[in-house]
């Protein structure tokens, strides 16, 4: 595990320049950026100058608490996943070897015993275990905080403590660049705003192939290719250079090929409310262009069969509007973390898919402290979750659980993000996701790529590849 103090000695001039220009956003004029107040909880830590000092000490870079817990079962965070911990012989370009190949769990969740841990599930994880008793368990492995960014971004992010704010209440941010906007979380904007702006490379490539079984486990498999072009990540970029676009997000479906060739370009914005999404797709069939307003909110995912909707992509995206958002606890979690086993080349498809779930044999839970946020329906709004529970990473900021509730307000759906570090980069982010619906027995899962070329992150791209033109040009390759 590498030391991050080796870098403090060059965020010292930083952070003095940072306080002095963000000096009047601190604290109680910095409870109300945006139009959103504070949250409440002795979790949250104040925004003030003494506790920004205390960035890359006795708090992460990113802000979460660098100490473990009482009891040991929660480590002390020593700098994350470092170039030293590489598996011997990896090489960027590979897929990822597991550092930890040698953890055995230490004990495993059952739908026999699963009471016995309540105090660390979530609602989504009990429901899970009642609705799939004899076949649900989770192998629970010893905590290994590996979450690691690059370190300009622990630089940026310290920066941006001083000066981030809300704008337009909590839909879009200002005075940020390229780390995380806000290492002292105040509200639960805040913290979502951490999911939505961390760092995932400059450009990248991956399959995010997907299923959608069937209640007996049958399936095919619906391979999606994507590009993702980040501005705000790029170097020496500012929130304001971007012209209020976050990324670039371009799908091509390959299989089947009833579906191959439809193509989904989106124009993600920082400030919805400023420029809504703007997406457009492409229909082999049609051979034309077209605008797509319904990429947004609760309309359907990709070849999903309703069981994903476009806003659970990356486990939440988009426009915040339609719900109220609370920071509501921080609390030790079993989550699943360090998805090396899951992300193995040596996997089929077939090994992952089982029926009502993902096969358990190859997922790695952890105990770790967890961000817990409430969104709740507004009156007067519509969308199909009355009610979503989020549980975000306290190193990474990374969403790693979602309770779903539908119009009556009964638990619906479950989602789990199983994530690892992608350590040549170093980033923490899925590998694979998974979305269960509870009351029907089915479940999508995306992020099935074992079979494909790893995901590549700093790749080359360009903005003018990104237009409704490029993107007609490319339909008809």
């Amino acid at each position: 595990m590498n030391d991050v103090l080796n870098f403090k000695s060059k965020l010292l001039s930083s952070m003095a320049v940072g306080l002095m220009a963000g000096s009047l956003a601190l604290s109680g004029a910095h409870a109300q950026d945006g139009g959103v107040p504070a949250d409440t909880g002795d979790y949250i830590i104040p925004r003030t100058e003494a506790n920004i000092a205390r960035l890359g000490e006795d708090l992460t870079p990113m802000g979460s608490v660098r100490a473990g817990n009482e009891d040991g079962t929660i480590p002390a965070w020593d700098g994350g996943l470092g170039r030293d911990d590489w598996p011997e012989g990896y090489e960027p370009g590979q897929r990822h070897p597991n550092p930890f190949s040698d953890d055995e769990p230490m004990f495993t969740i059952t739908g026999q015993n699963y009471m016995d841990y309540a105090d660390h599930l979530s609602p989504g994880q009990i429901a899970t275990f009642e609705r799939y008793p004899d076949t649900y368990y989770m192998r629970v492995f010893p905590t290994r905080r590996t979450a690691s960014f690059p370190e300009r971004i622990y630089e940026k992010t310290i920066e941006n403590a001083s000066t981030g704010r809300l704008v337009s209440n909590g839909e879009g941010v200002t005075d940020v660049s390229e780390g995380f906007p806000f290492p002292l979380p105040q509200n639960a904007y805040e913290l979502i705003w951490n999911h939505k702006l961390k760092y995932k490379g400059d450009g990248g490539v991956r399959y995010n192939n997907q299923v959608a079984p069937t209640a007996d486990g049958s399936f095919q498999l619906v391979k999606l290719r994507e590009e993702l072009l980040g501005l705000y990540y790029q170097l020496g970029t500012d929130v304001e250079d971007v012209g209020n676009i976050l990324l670039y997000f371009f799908q091509e479906v390959e299989s089947p090929a009833r579906l191959a060739g439809n193509i989904l370009l989106v124009h993600e914005t920082l400030n919805q409310m400023e420029q809504p999404r703007q997406a457009w797709i492409y229909n082999p069939g049609q051979r034309r262009v077209r605008r797509a307003p319904n990429v947004a909110y609760d309309n359907p995912g990709t070849a999903s069969d309703g069981l994903r909707t476009n806003d659970m992509t990356d486990m939440f995206n988009g426009a915040m509007d339609r719900f109220d958002w609370e920071i509501v606890d921080k609390r030790e979690m079993y989550i699943p973390y360090n998805a090396y086993e899951a992300h193995n080349d040596e996997l089929e498809p077939e090994d992952l898919v089982r029926p009502g779930h993902l096969n358990p044999e190859y997922m790695r839970y952890e105990l770790h402290r967890v961000w817990v946020v409430e969104a709740t329906l507004k009156d007067g709004t519509r969308h199909i979750n009355s009610r979503r529970t989020f549980y975000l990473d306290e190193d990474s900021y990374q969403i790693a659980l979602i309770d779903h509730y539908d119009s009556r307000g009964e638990l619906w759906r479950a989602s789990e993000a199983h994530s690892l570090n992608f350590y040549e980069v170093p980033t923490y982010w899925t590998t694979l996701e998974t979305h269960m619906d509870l009351q029907s027995g089915r479940y999508v899962a995306t992020g099935l790529d074992n079979n494909d070329p790893v995901i590549t992150f700093n790749q080359s791209l360009e903005p003018s590849d990104y237009t409704p033109q490029a993107l007609r040009t490319r339909g008809r390759r």
